[in-house]
């Protein structure tokens, strides 16, 4: 007689608590790295940390937003398997050290990033770039869109917001990429709060203008942080918009392995994250999200921003432990 088992439930209430171990761990790993100038050994750390935590979990996990493809290891990579396979089949988005050279130069913003949820709810983005645009809670669906110009974003997000276009501040990567981009935005009046690195918390800040000043976010940076991005703002608010932009027909290749067939679509944030999700973020550099690490005699303390979408919890921990 054959027994039929059913797949374990996606408890988001405790695995919630287990990704919030698993940011913690890779911000400390990589925290040893600050300002030592090697971005590559801060990240390894990152990564290393990430995964033997996530290796822990009774989880099936997959990586579907990792660090590159399978011959990028010993990175994780999209397709990667995690977890000891004994519980709820997940899909996992991680960044383990978002931003790099921010961590390298000891610079405030970096972050560890990991968001998590039932099996086929986060968007397979293949690792290219994404057209992305985002705005905080409490606007009318699409009240910005891709397919608005710049300076008509701005224009649009200031009547929605019952101001005037000088009263809107908009964040954007600082790359030469953007330079008509900015001028066309400084042409309406609106400033802009430039960033070297890290646009998950770029985006992140519109769901805050009342505690960061930022009201949108928009440029062009990697797909697997608009998800990332996306699973933020499920928990958050906001809204965000995301176009795939292929350079060459290796990226075009990334997106069939990945399943697109439509590379012209543009995803709004709950076709990024199409369920509910859990996501964490723990500090590394500090900055306007969250403190840095810090090691105070014989303890580290880290904070981390944690979430959950299905009850629209937000919490920040602080922790404390011997490093």
């Amino acid at each position: 007689m054959t027994t039929c088992t059913q797949p374990a439930p996606f408890d988001d209430q405790m695995l919630s608590l287990a990704i919030a171990r698993v940011s913690e761990a890779a911000a400390i790993a990589a925290a040893g790295l600050i300002g030592r100038g090697d971005e590559k050994a801060a990240d390894q750390a990152a990564v290393n940390a990430m995964r033997e935590q996530l290796n822990g979990l009774d989880i099936a996990g997959t990586v579907v937003i990792g660090e590159g493809e399978r011959d990028e290891a010993p990175m994780l990579f999209i397709g990667e398997e995690v977890g000891t396979g004994a519980g709820p089949a997940v899909d996992i988005a991680l960044d383990p050290l978002e931003g790099t050279t921010l961590t390298a130069k000891d610079m405030p913003g970096a972050l560890t990033v990991i968001a998590m949820g039932p099996r086929g709810s986060l968007l397979h983005a293949p690792d290219v770039y994404m057209d992305k645009l985002a705005v905080g809670p409490g606007y009318a669906p699409e009240v910005v869109t891709l397919d608005m110009s710049p300076a008509e974003r701005v224009e649009a997000l200031a009547r929605a917001k019952g101001c005037a276009p000088a009263d809107i501040t908009v964040c954007i990567l600082d790359r030469p990429r953007h330079a008509q981009m900015i001028a066309e935005i400084r042409g309406t009046g609106a400033a802009i709060r430039l960033i070297t690195d890290g646009d998950i918390a770029g985006v992140m800040h519109c769901a805050e203008p009342e505690k960061t000043g930022i009201d949108m976010y928009m440029g062009s940076g990697g797909a697997p942080e608009g998800v990332l991005a996306a699973a933020a703002l499920k928990t958050m608010g906001g809204q965000i918009q995301g176009r795939l932009l292929f350079r060459n027909d290796d990226e075009r290749d990334r997106a069939a392995r990945a399943g697109i067939t439509d590379l012209d679509r543009v995803y709004a944030r709950d076709d990024m994250a199409t369920a509910d999700v859990v996501f964490a973020a723990t500090g590394v550099t500090g900055g306007n999200l969250l403190p840095r690490v810090r090691r105070n005699g014989g303890w580290v303390e880290t904070s981390t921003l944690l979430m959950r979408s299905a009850t629209g919890s937000v919490r920040r921990i602080d922790y404390r432990g011997r490093p």
